[in-house]
């Protein structure tokens, strides 16, 4: 019986982040942690980002620039860490022009003062980005 203990604490410690990710074993795993006053990491779950409004177009402001606008909401059971947003500037071809990983304190134009986005909180965002090239005709935004 303790051998198994063992061989059962020593598979929880080994794949614990791995665990931790997975929806059917992370609420398990919160209240084995909040018992023995453990952390687990941040959850993570990219696809669970819904993208509400998007938006790239001239800065009438400021030539040569873009204004690049978004909003989106976070549809996990969970907070998680604010991603990072990718977004890519492509042609009429659909060839890319530009691509760009931005982090959060880049979208948010500050340090984010919240530890992540929590569960069904929706974030806007809005900023400025130089103009690649005329030719830039369309736009994806991606999750990390």
């Amino acid at each position: 019986g303790g051998l198994a203990a063992l061989l059962l604490v020593q598979v929880v410690a080994s794949d614990f982040d791995q665990l931790a990710a997975g929806s059917a074993t992370r609420p398990w795993l919160q209240r084995v942690c909040t018992a023995l006053h453990c952390t687990l990491p941040p959850w993570r779950e990219p696809r669970a980002l819904r993208m509400l409004q998007r938006d790239v177009r001239a800065n009438p402001r400021r030539p040569g620039q873009l204004r690049i606008s978004a909003s989106f909401r976070n549809e996990a059971r969970w907070t998680q860490p604010w991603p990072r947003l990718r977004i890519t500037l492509a042609d009429a071809d659909g060839r890319a022009i530009a691509a760009r990983d931005f982090a959060a304190n880049e979208y948010l134009g500050a340090t984010p003062t919240a530890n992540g986005i929590a569960s069904g909180q929706v974030a806007g965002i809005a900023f400025d980005v130089v103009d690649p090239s005329p030719d830039v005709t369309a736009f994806t935004f991606g999750f990390e």
